[in-house]
């Protein structure tokens, strides 16, 4: 099964790659590796905007990651064109905007992470870190970046 037809199976439309609002780009490629840069957690087109621990639940930081990790997605595909030419996700980092006491931040991330699996399996396993911390651009609530290893050309 190829991954477009997992991605249509889980009822996921890639969107459109917004461009980044400063001087970096969305992604990076080095030989058969791809950076892609940090994506914030949407809604409805606008930040998700809060704070695990305060007034975010980890059930919805899952979700906002999982969003993320859909995001994600779609500049790789733009980056690689096809998103069967990907050979692993190699990296995860996940941002957490947390409150102090807030030490969930795994299951937060464990939203990109499940998506990932289920949408390339065994090559979409990956290692991973996850943070919290003070802050996230626009005051969102999740921003998660990866690294990707793509097939020979």
């Amino acid at each position: 099964m190829s991954v477009y037809e997992r991605i249509a199976q889980l009822g996921i439309t890639l969107p459109e790659v917004t461009p980044p609002v400063a001087a970096f780009v969305p992604f990076v490629r080095s030989g058969n590796q791809i950076f892609v840069s940090g994506h914030i957690a949407k809604q409805n087109g606008k930040p998700w905007v809060g704070q695990l621990g305060l007034n975010v639940t980890t059930e919805l930081g899952n979700r906002a990651a999982w969003s993320v990790a859909i995001d994600l997605l779609a500049t790789l595909n733009l980056a690689v064109g096809d998103l069967n030419n990907i050979r692993r996700i190699i990296k995860l980092m996940c941002l957490v905007n947390s409150a102090p006491t807030f030490t969930e931040q795994h299951l937060v991330a464990n939203g990109a992470s499940e998506l990932l699996a289920q949408v390339f399996g065994e090559d979409g396993m990956h290692a991973r870190s996850a943070f919290g911390v003070a802050q996230v651009p626009f005051g969102s609530c999740v921003e998660i970046d990866l690294i990707a290893e793509v097939h020979d050309r």
